[in-house]
Parts: C-alpha cells; sequence; structure tokens
C-alpha cells in the first residue's frame, strides 16, 4: 500500500521508465508527447488524476486510505462510481509504485498534436469527472421513466462522444 504523500513524481518516474524500455520504438506512439501525472488529488481515499502518456491517456486511481482501496488484481475490472456514472478500472502493479488502477479514455494519442493539448484535454476530463451530475428535468408522473437497472455510462458518453 502506498504512503500518504503526494505520488505526482513516483507515477512520472514509473511511467517513464515503462515507456523507455517496454514501449521503446512502437508505432503507437505520440512523438509530441511525454508522461505526465495531471491533476492529482485526494478523492474517496484514494488518489485520482489522469495518466497522459506517449500511448494512452486514462483516469488512474492509487491507493491513499488503506480502508478506502479495493484491490483488484492485474488486468481484472472494478467499477468505480464518480456523479455521472461509473467507470471500468482494470489492476495493475508496478515496482516502484505498487497497485493502481486505471480506465483508458484515449489510445492510441496519435489525436494530440502536443503535451499542451493533452494536458489540456486531462485537465478538462478530470473536471468533468468530478462535475456534479446534471439534474434531471423534471416530467409529469404519468410520463417519467425509471432508467435501466444497473446502467453505466459508456466511455463515449463521459467524454461527450455520443452513446
Amino acid at each position: 500500500m502506498r504512503p500518504a504523500a503526494d505520488p505526482t513524481r513516483d507515477v512520472e518516474e514509473v511511467f517513464g521508465r515503462i515507456w523507455r524500455e517496454r514501449m521503446a520504438g512502437l508505432p503507437i506512439l505520440n512523438p509530441a508527447l511525454a508522461v505526465e501525472a495531471v491533476g492529482l488529488q485526494r478523492w474517496n481515499g484514494h488518489w485520482l488524476g489522469l495518466l497522459v502518456t506517449p500511448w494512452a491517456m486514462s483516469v488512474l486511481l492509487l491507493p491513499d486510505e488503506p480502508a478506502a482501496w479495493v484491490s483488484v488484481p492485474p488486468q481484472q475490472r472494478r467499477f468505480v462510481h464518480f456523479p455521472f456514472g461509473a467507470l471500468a478500472f482494470l489492476g495493475g502493479e508496478e515496482p516502484g509504485l505498487g497497485e493502481y488502477q486505471t480506465c483508458s479514455l484515449f489510445s492510441p494519442m496519435d489525436a494530440f498534436a502536443d503535451r499542451a493539448q493533452a494536458r489540456a484535454t486531462a485537465q478538462a476530463s478530470l473536471a468533468a469527472l468530478l462535475a456534479p451530475a446534471p439534474a434531471e428535468p423534471k416530467q409529469p408522473p404519468e410520463r417519467a421513466a425509471a432508467p435501466p437497472q444497473g446502467a453505466v455510462p459508456s466511455r463515449r458518453r463521459f467524454l461527450g462522444l455520443g452513446a
């Protein structure tokens, strides 16, 4: 379990090493980008932020309070609820970082022209993730319909790209 100190530097060092050692030379890399942890902050007993890499942009969860952390084996899923709905996170573990969980938003990263554009998108994504859910318009009781049980919004809906 991670210490309670800000993990930004550890995240950037570990994923920077992954970039140099495991991802080097792969055609999916965007050479205009680098590894950057954006907006890491404490949230519901976790560290939450966006991880920008030359190959993907992901929502990142790291443990902060041991009682709040739910371990997920590598490549297994866990749904985490945010104000707009739930996102599916995959478990992972790396030396120098420990356990973490990610939800990929973009991959590959070829749509981003530079680091500033990727960072701005990460910041906007984090703000949207934490924004209060919009109020539903009130309908007369005879016209109101219950949402389907267990409905989980897609990443495309979260990003404003449609259904």
